[in-house]
Protein backbone atom coordinates (compact mmCIF):
# COMPACT_ATOMS: atom_id res chain seq x y z
CA UNK A 1 0.00 0.00 0.00
CA UNK A 2 0.88 3.64 -0.30
CA UNK A 3 0.74 6.52 2.04
CA UNK A 4 0.90 9.87 0.31
CA UNK A 5 2.45 8.31 -2.73
CA UNK A 6 5.21 6.90 -0.70
CA UNK A 7 5.13 2.72 0.01
CA UNK A 8 4.42 1.35 3.01
CA UNK A 9 3.73 -2.46 4.50
CA UNK A 10 2.59 -4.61 7.43
CA UNK A 11 5.82 -6.58 7.40
CA UNK A 12 8.71 -5.03 10.26
CA UNK A 13 11.87 -5.84 7.85
CA UNK A 14 10.26 -4.26 4.79
CA UNK A 15 8.94 -1.37 7.20
CA UNK A 16 12.23 -0.82 8.91
CA UNK A 17 13.69 -0.56 5.59
CA UNK A 18 12.00 1.92 3.62
CA UNK A 19 11.41 4.42 6.48
CA UNK A 20 14.93 4.51 6.91
CA UNK A 21 15.39 4.55 2.55
CA UNK A 22 13.06 7.18 2.89
CA UNK A 23 14.67 9.02 5.68
CA UNK A 24 18.30 9.00 3.81
CA UNK A 25 16.74 9.51 0.35
CA UNK A 26 14.67 12.83 1.71
CA UNK A 27 17.97 14.59 3.43
CA UNK A 28 19.85 13.66 0.10
CA UNK A 29 16.91 15.85 -1.66
CA UNK A 30 16.78 12.53 -4.23
CA UNK A 31 14.68 13.06 -7.11
CA UNK A 32 11.31 11.64 -6.29
CA UNK A 33 11.01 9.52 -9.52
CA UNK A 34 14.46 7.92 -8.15
CA UNK A 35 12.55 7.56 -4.49
CA UNK A 36 9.72 5.40 -5.94
CA UNK A 37 11.75 3.28 -8.35
CA UNK A 38 14.10 2.00 -5.77
CA UNK A 39 10.87 1.37 -2.75
CA UNK A 40 10.36 -1.05 -4.89
CA UNK A 41 12.16 -4.49 -6.55
CA UNK A 42 12.92 -5.29 -9.93
CA UNK A 43 11.40 -8.85 -9.85
CA UNK A 44 9.64 -10.63 -7.26
CA UNK A 45 9.40 -14.57 -8.21
CA UNK A 46 6.75 -16.35 -6.01
CA UNK A 47 6.73 -20.20 -6.68
CA UNK A 48 4.95 -23.19 -5.17
CA UNK A 49 7.14 -26.33 -4.38
CA UNK A 50 5.78 -29.46 -3.72
CA UNK A 51 7.71 -31.98 -2.22
CA UNK A 52 7.18 -35.75 -1.27
CA UNK A 53 7.67 -36.38 2.02
CA UNK A 54 9.33 -39.52 3.18
CA UNK A 55 5.54 -41.11 4.39
CA UNK A 56 4.68 -40.91 0.12
CA UNK A 57 1.90 -37.93 0.41
CA UNK A 58 3.13 -34.53 -1.05
CA UNK A 59 3.37 -31.23 0.84
CA UNK A 60 3.55 -27.74 -1.07
CA UNK A 61 5.57 -25.14 0.01
CA UNK A 62 5.69 -21.83 -0.86
CA UNK A 63 9.06 -20.05 -1.75
CA UNK A 64 10.12 -16.55 -3.08
CA UNK A 65 12.79 -14.90 -4.81
CA UNK A 66 13.45 -10.86 -5.34
CA UNK A 67 15.69 -9.37 -7.57
CA UNK A 68 15.55 -5.63 -5.83
CA UNK A 69 17.93 -3.77 -8.19
CA UNK A 70 20.60 -4.89 -10.66
CA UNK A 71 22.14 -1.44 -11.31
CA UNK A 72 25.34 -2.45 -10.07
CA UNK A 73 25.98 -5.70 -11.25
CA UNK A 74 23.81 -9.30 -10.34
CA UNK A 75 21.58 -9.10 -7.62
CA UNK A 76 22.99 -11.12 -4.56
CA UNK A 77 21.82 -12.45 -1.49
CA UNK A 78 20.64 -15.67 0.34
CA UNK A 79 17.96 -18.22 0.58
CA UNK A 80 16.76 -18.71 3.74
CA UNK A 81 14.46 -21.70 5.07
CA UNK A 82 11.81 -20.78 8.09
CA UNK A 83 8.31 -20.86 9.13
CA UNK A 84 8.16 -17.18 9.17
CA UNK A 85 9.72 -16.61 5.45
CA UNK A 86 7.72 -14.31 2.98
CA UNK A 87 7.57 -12.24 0.07
CA UNK A 88 7.77 -9.32 1.83
CA UNK A 89 10.02 -10.36 4.15
CA UNK A 90 12.39 -11.06 1.18
CA UNK A 91 11.51 -7.62 -0.58
CA UNK A 92 13.06 -6.00 2.66
CA UNK A 93 16.17 -7.90 3.28
CA UNK A 94 16.47 -7.47 -0.63
CA UNK A 95 16.91 -4.03 -0.47
CA UNK A 96 19.09 -4.03 2.59
CA UNK A 97 21.43 -6.41 0.56
CA UNK A 98 21.30 -3.69 -2.53
CA UNK A 99 22.69 -1.29 0.08
CA UNK A 100 24.80 -3.22 2.12
CA UNK A 101 26.53 -4.07 -1.40
CA UNK A 102 27.07 -0.83 -2.70
CA UNK A 103 28.82 0.41 0.32
CA UNK A 104 30.91 -2.48 0.16
CA UNK A 105 32.09 -1.45 -2.98
CA UNK A 106 31.26 -4.37 -4.78
CA UNK A 107 29.85 -4.87 -7.94
CA UNK A 108 26.36 -6.44 -7.08
CA UNK A 109 22.70 -5.82 -6.69
CA UNK A 110 20.42 -6.73 -3.97
CA UNK A 111 18.14 -9.76 -3.70
CA UNK A 112 16.86 -12.33 -1.54
CA UNK A 113 14.91 -15.34 -1.73
CA UNK A 114 13.71 -17.95 0.52
CA UNK A 115 11.02 -21.15 1.50
CA UNK A 116 8.39 -20.62 3.86
CA UNK A 117 9.48 -24.07 5.82
CA UNK A 118 10.28 -26.22 9.12
CA UNK A 119 13.36 -27.74 8.14
CA UNK A 120 14.78 -29.03 11.61
CA UNK A 121 11.10 -31.29 10.99
CA UNK A 122 12.71 -32.88 7.71
CA UNK A 123 14.44 -34.97 6.72
CA UNK A 124 17.76 -35.03 4.83
CA UNK A 125 16.09 -36.23 1.76
CA UNK A 126 12.79 -34.26 2.03
CA UNK A 127 15.18 -30.99 2.76
CA UNK A 128 16.74 -32.50 -0.92
CA UNK A 129 13.85 -32.69 -3.05
CA UNK A 130 12.46 -29.31 -1.45
CA UNK A 131 15.71 -27.74 -2.46
CA UNK A 132 16.10 -29.10 -5.85
CA UNK A 133 12.62 -28.21 -7.14
CA UNK A 134 13.01 -24.81 -5.39
CA UNK A 135 15.52 -24.20 -7.62
CA UNK A 136 14.08 -25.75 -10.83
CA UNK A 137 11.26 -23.33 -10.15
CA UNK A 138 13.87 -20.30 -9.82
CA UNK A 139 16.30 -21.41 -12.17
CA UNK A 140 15.23 -18.66 -15.33
CA UNK A 141 16.52 -15.91 -12.70
CA UNK A 142 19.69 -17.11 -11.26
CA UNK A 143 23.00 -17.04 -12.74
CA UNK A 144 26.50 -15.82 -12.26
CA UNK A 145 25.67 -12.30 -14.61
CA UNK A 146 21.99 -12.15 -13.35
CA UNK A 147 20.92 -13.31 -9.90
CA UNK A 148 24.08 -14.97 -7.32
CA UNK A 149 22.46 -16.87 -3.74
CA UNK A 150 23.98 -17.85 -1.08
CA UNK A 151 23.31 -19.98 2.06
CA UNK A 152 21.18 -17.96 4.76
CA UNK A 153 19.22 -19.22 7.91
CA UNK A 154 19.07 -22.61 8.55
CA UNK A 155 20.78 -23.72 4.58
CA UNK A 156 24.78 -24.33 4.28
CA UNK A 157 26.90 -25.58 1.49
CA UNK A 158 25.02 -28.62 1.18
CA UNK A 159 21.85 -26.68 -0.11
CA UNK A 160 23.88 -24.55 -2.63
CA UNK A 161 25.62 -28.10 -4.04
CA UNK A 162 21.60 -29.20 -4.76
CA UNK A 163 20.49 -26.05 -6.18
CA UNK A 164 23.64 -25.49 -8.33
CA UNK A 165 23.29 -29.18 -9.25
CA UNK A 166 19.73 -29.34 -10.38
CA UNK A 167 20.17 -25.70 -12.15
CA UNK A 168 23.59 -26.69 -13.88
CA UNK A 169 21.83 -30.32 -15.36
CA UNK A 170 19.33 -28.42 -16.72
CA UNK A 171 21.33 -25.81 -18.54
CA UNK A 172 23.46 -28.95 -20.14
CA UNK A 173 26.88 -27.26 -18.59
CA UNK A 174 28.47 -26.51 -15.43
CA UNK A 175 28.52 -22.69 -13.59
CA UNK A 176 30.25 -22.41 -10.39
CA UNK A 177 29.81 -18.93 -10.14
CA UNK A 178 26.59 -19.08 -10.45
CA UNK A 179 25.94 -19.38 -6.04
CA UNK A 180 28.26 -18.85 -3.20
CA UNK A 181 28.82 -20.47 0.22
CA UNK A 182 30.00 -23.61 -1.28
CA UNK A 183 31.64 -26.11 0.56
CA UNK A 184 35.37 -25.64 0.26
CA UNK A 185 36.14 -28.44 -1.83
CA UNK A 186 33.69 -27.76 -4.44
CA UNK A 187 34.92 -24.54 -5.40
CA UNK A 188 34.30 -22.85 -2.41
CA UNK A 189 36.90 -20.14 -1.06
CA UNK A 190 38.72 -20.79 2.15
CA UNK A 191 38.33 -17.78 4.67
CA UNK A 192 34.43 -17.68 4.16
CA UNK A 193 33.02 -19.31 7.05
CA UNK A 194 34.58 -16.98 9.29
CA UNK A 195 33.87 -14.02 7.23
CA UNK A 196 31.15 -12.21 8.68
CA UNK A 197 32.40 -12.58 11.90
CA UNK A 198 35.65 -11.40 10.98
CA UNK A 199 34.66 -8.41 9.10
CA UNK A 200 32.03 -7.67 12.21
CA UNK A 201 35.23 -8.25 14.31
CA UNK A 202 37.46 -5.60 12.20
CA UNK A 203 34.59 -2.61 12.44
CA UNK A 204 34.59 -3.22 16.50
CA UNK A 205 38.01 -2.58 16.68
CA UNK A 206 38.20 0.09 14.21
CA UNK A 207 35.56 1.87 16.41
CA UNK A 208 37.79 1.01 19.15
CA UNK A 209 40.66 2.72 17.49
CA UNK A 210 38.21 5.99 16.63
CA UNK A 211 37.29 6.19 20.41
CA UNK A 212 40.82 5.01 21.66
CA UNK A 213 39.57 1.92 23.46
CA UNK A 214 42.19 -0.33 24.42
CA UNK A 215 40.48 -3.91 23.50
CA UNK A 216 42.22 -5.36 26.51
CA UNK A 217 40.05 -3.12 28.38
CA UNK A 218 37.19 -3.82 26.69
CA UNK A 219 34.22 -5.82 27.67
CA UNK A 220 31.29 -7.92 25.28
CA UNK A 221 28.09 -9.91 24.52
CA UNK A 222 27.04 -11.34 21.67
CA UNK A 223 23.54 -12.14 21.41
CA UNK A 224 23.64 -15.35 19.11
CA UNK A 225 26.16 -17.95 19.15
CA UNK A 226 25.79 -19.13 15.72
CA UNK A 227 28.07 -18.67 12.50
CA UNK A 228 28.20 -15.17 12.92
CA UNK A 229 28.55 -14.35 16.79
CA UNK A 230 30.65 -17.40 17.38
CA UNK A 231 33.80 -16.22 14.82
CA UNK A 232 33.57 -12.79 16.22
CA UNK A 233 33.24 -13.44 19.46
CA UNK A 234 36.27 -15.87 18.94
CA UNK A 235 38.27 -12.82 17.14
CA UNK A 236 37.49 -10.38 19.26
CA UNK A 237 38.50 -12.52 22.31
CA UNK A 238 41.62 -13.62 20.59
CA UNK A 239 42.72 -9.77 20.43
CA UNK A 240 41.93 -9.02 24.62
CA UNK A 241 38.24 -8.51 24.61
CA UNK A 242 36.66 -10.34 27.35
CA UNK A 243 33.43 -12.07 26.50
CA UNK A 244 31.35 -11.93 29.62
CA UNK A 245 27.90 -13.32 27.74
CA UNK A 246 27.10 -15.45 24.76
CA UNK A 247 23.49 -16.86 23.97
CA UNK A 248 21.68 -19.05 21.59
CA UNK A 249 18.05 -20.25 21.49
CA UNK A 250 18.65 -21.89 24.90
CA UNK A 251 19.39 -18.97 27.01
CA UNK A 252 22.24 -16.57 28.14
CA UNK A 253 25.48 -18.02 29.84
CA UNK A 254 26.93 -15.29 31.28
CA UNK A 255 30.15 -14.92 33.69
CA UNK A 256 31.80 -11.14 34.50
CA UNK A 257 35.04 -12.97 34.05
CA UNK A 258 34.97 -13.80 30.95
CA UNK A 259 34.04 -16.61 28.84
CA UNK A 260 36.32 -18.94 27.71
CA UNK A 261 35.42 -18.81 23.62
CA UNK A 262 37.48 -21.73 22.87
CA UNK A 263 35.89 -24.16 25.83
CA UNK A 264 32.08 -23.15 23.54
CA UNK A 265 33.17 -24.40 20.64
CA UNK A 266 34.95 -27.32 21.89
CA UNK A 267 31.14 -27.35 23.68
CA UNK A 268 29.23 -26.45 20.68
CA UNK A 269 30.77 -29.59 18.72
CA UNK A 270 31.03 -32.48 20.97
CA UNK A 271 28.27 -32.05 23.97
CA UNK A 272 25.44 -30.43 21.50
CA UNK A 273 22.69 -31.77 23.47
CA UNK A 274 19.48 -32.79 22.74
CA UNK A 275 17.89 -29.69 20.21
CA UNK A 276 21.24 -29.68 17.95
CA UNK A 277 24.42 -27.78 17.93
CA UNK A 278 23.48 -25.79 21.08
CA UNK A 279 25.10 -24.26 24.31
CA UNK A 280 22.27 -25.79 26.63
CA UNK A 281 24.28 -27.31 29.39
CA UNK A 282 26.72 -25.15 28.94
CA UNK A 283 26.13 -23.52 32.77
CA UNK A 284 28.41 -26.34 33.74
CA UNK A 285 31.15 -24.51 32.07
CA UNK A 286 31.79 -21.98 35.20
CA UNK A 287 28.91 -19.68 33.74
CA UNK A 288 25.73 -18.27 35.21
CA UNK A 289 22.63 -19.41 32.91
CA UNK A 290 20.18 -16.35 32.46
CA UNK A 291 16.99 -15.70 30.55
CA UNK A 292 16.84 -15.49 26.38
CA UNK A 293 17.09 -11.56 26.25
CA UNK A 294 19.64 -11.35 29.72
CA UNK A 295 22.42 -11.30 27.17
CA UNK A 296 21.19 -7.47 25.93
CA UNK A 297 21.07 -6.30 29.32
CA UNK A 298 24.65 -7.11 30.94
CA UNK A 299 27.18 -4.88 31.73
CA UNK A 300 29.78 -4.70 29.13
CA UNK A 301 30.87 -2.11 26.88
CA UNK A 302 30.41 -3.31 23.74
CA UNK A 303 27.27 -5.70 22.32
CA UNK A 304 26.72 -7.30 18.94
CA UNK A 305 23.25 -8.53 18.34
CA UNK A 306 24.15 -11.68 15.66
CA UNK A 307 20.64 -13.52 16.69
CA UNK A 308 16.75 -12.39 14.74
CA UNK A 309 15.66 -8.75 13.26
CA UNK A 310 13.92 -6.90 15.74
CA UNK A 311 15.07 -8.30 18.80
CA UNK A 312 16.81 -4.48 20.27
CA UNK A 313 13.08 -2.57 20.46
CA UNK A 314 11.41 0.03 22.34
CA UNK A 315 11.13 -2.37 25.14
CA UNK A 316 14.18 -3.55 25.59
CA UNK A 317 16.35 -0.92 24.34
CA UNK A 318 16.71 1.28 27.34
CA UNK A 319 17.74 -1.05 29.66
CA UNK A 320 21.11 -1.85 27.38
CA UNK A 321 23.97 -0.34 29.24
CA UNK A 322 26.69 -1.29 26.12
CA UNK A 323 27.87 2.03 25.14
CA UNK A 324 28.60 0.56 21.79
CA UNK A 325 26.23 -2.19 19.22
CA UNK A 326 27.99 -3.87 16.19
CA UNK A 327 25.18 -5.25 14.93
CA UNK A 328 25.76 -9.03 13.34
CA UNK A 329 22.01 -9.20 12.52
CA UNK A 330 19.82 -7.97 9.88
CA UNK A 331 17.97 -5.41 11.56
CA UNK A 332 18.21 -6.16 15.11
CA UNK A 333 17.28 -2.42 16.03
CA UNK A 334 14.16 -1.05 15.42
CA UNK A 335 13.60 2.59 14.74
CA UNK A 336 11.76 3.59 17.81
CA UNK A 337 14.74 1.40 19.68
CA UNK A 338 17.26 3.43 17.99
CA UNK A 339 15.75 6.95 18.70
CA UNK A 340 16.09 5.60 22.34
CA UNK A 341 19.54 4.72 21.86
CA UNK A 342 20.38 8.06 20.18
CA UNK A 343 18.82 9.98 23.12
CA UNK A 344 21.27 7.62 25.43
CA UNK A 345 24.81 8.61 23.52
CA UNK A 346 24.55 4.75 22.41
CA UNK A 347 26.81 4.40 19.27
CA UNK A 348 25.62 2.00 16.58
CA UNK A 349 27.59 0.21 14.02
CA UNK A 350 24.82 -0.84 11.49
CA UNK A 351 24.39 -3.94 10.24
CA UNK A 352 24.82 -3.29 6.37
CA UNK A 353 28.33 -2.16 7.32
CA UNK A 354 29.12 -4.31 10.23
CA UNK A 355 27.60 -7.58 8.96
CA UNK A 356 28.69 -7.41 5.26
CA UNK A 357 31.82 -9.12 5.56
CA UNK A 358 29.57 -12.32 4.31
CA UNK A 359 28.87 -10.53 1.02
CA UNK A 360 32.45 -9.21 0.45
CA UNK A 361 33.41 -12.93 1.22
CA UNK A 362 30.79 -13.95 -1.56
CA UNK A 363 32.07 -11.73 -3.39
CA UNK A 364 35.73 -13.01 -2.86
CA UNK A 365 34.45 -16.71 -3.92
CA UNK A 366 32.64 -15.54 -7.08
CA UNK A 367 35.75 -14.18 -8.56
CA UNK A 368 37.94 -16.91 -7.87
CA UNK A 369 35.25 -19.18 -9.28
CA UNK A 370 35.27 -16.84 -12.63
CA UNK A 371 38.81 -17.00 -12.48
CA UNK A 372 38.99 -20.75 -11.86
CA UNK A 373 41.79 -19.77 -9.68
CA UNK A 374 41.78 -20.25 -5.88
CA UNK A 375 43.50 -17.92 -3.09
CA UNK A 376 45.20 -18.36 -0.22
CA UNK A 377 43.01 -18.21 3.27
CA UNK A 378 45.45 -15.46 4.26
CA UNK A 379 45.37 -13.52 1.28
CA UNK A 380 41.00 -13.82 1.43
CA UNK A 381 41.18 -12.44 4.71
CA UNK A 382 44.09 -10.08 4.55
CA UNK A 383 41.69 -8.61 1.87
CA UNK A 384 38.96 -8.92 3.59
CA UNK A 385 39.70 -7.15 6.60
CA UNK A 386 41.37 -4.23 4.70
CA UNK A 387 37.91 -3.66 3.15
CA UNK A 388 36.14 -3.92 5.98
CA UNK A 389 38.41 -0.85 7.48
CA UNK A 390 37.73 1.34 4.63
CA UNK A 391 34.27 0.75 4.59
CA UNK A 392 34.11 1.63 8.19
CA UNK A 393 35.86 4.45 7.93
CA UNK A 394 34.48 6.29 5.07
CA UNK A 395 31.24 5.79 7.05
CA UNK A 396 32.62 7.26 10.39
CA UNK A 397 33.90 10.39 8.42
CA UNK A 398 30.75 11.39 6.93
CA UNK A 399 28.62 10.76 10.31
CA UNK A 400 31.16 13.00 12.20
CA UNK A 401 31.25 15.77 9.51
CA UNK A 402 27.63 15.97 8.75
CA UNK A 403 26.61 14.95 12.43
CA UNK A 404 24.65 12.06 11.80
CA UNK A 405 24.78 8.97 12.77
CA UNK A 406 26.66 5.77 11.20
CA UNK A 407 23.41 4.53 9.65
CA UNK A 408 22.01 7.43 8.24
CA UNK A 409 25.56 8.11 6.91
CA UNK A 410 25.78 4.72 5.83
CA UNK A 411 22.14 4.66 4.37
CA UNK A 412 23.26 7.91 2.32
CA UNK A 413 26.48 6.64 1.12
CA UNK A 414 24.95 3.36 -0.23
CA UNK A 415 21.79 5.15 -1.85
CA UNK A 416 24.09 7.44 -4.05
CA UNK A 417 25.68 5.02 -5.54
CA UNK A 418 23.19 2.84 -6.73
CA UNK A 419 21.30 6.13 -7.91
CA UNK A 420 24.20 7.73 -9.76
CA UNK A 421 24.23 4.80 -11.63
CA UNK A 422 20.12 4.54 -11.99
CA UNK A 423 20.62 7.69 -13.29
CA UNK A 424 23.41 7.37 -16.11
CA UNK A 425 21.81 3.94 -17.38
CA UNK A 426 18.47 5.52 -17.56
CA UNK A 427 15.44 4.57 -15.38
CA UNK A 428 13.48 2.57 -17.83
CA UNK A 429 16.62 0.28 -18.81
Amino acid sequence: MEIDGRRRSNNLILDTALRDFYGAADEMHLDEGLIQTLSYPERRVDVSVPVEMDDGTIKVFHGHRVQHSTALGPSKGGIRYAMDVTGQECEGLAMLMTWKCSLAGIPYGGGKGGICCDPTHMSRKEKERMSRTFGARIAPIIGRWSDVPAPDMYTGGQEMVWIMDTICKMLGHFEPAMLTGKPIDYWGAKGRTEATGRGLAACAFELMRMKGLDPAKMKAAVQGFGNVGSYAAKIMNEAGVKIVAISDTTGTYYNPNGINIDKAFEYMNTNPGQRGRKLEGFEKEGCEKLGLDDVLFVDCDFLCPCALQGTINQDTAGKIKAKYIVEGANSPTTPEAEDILNDSGVIVVPDFLANAGGVIGSYFEWAQNLQGFPWTEEDYNNRLVALMKDNFCRVWDYAQNKKVTMRRSAYIAAIKRVADIVELRGVYL
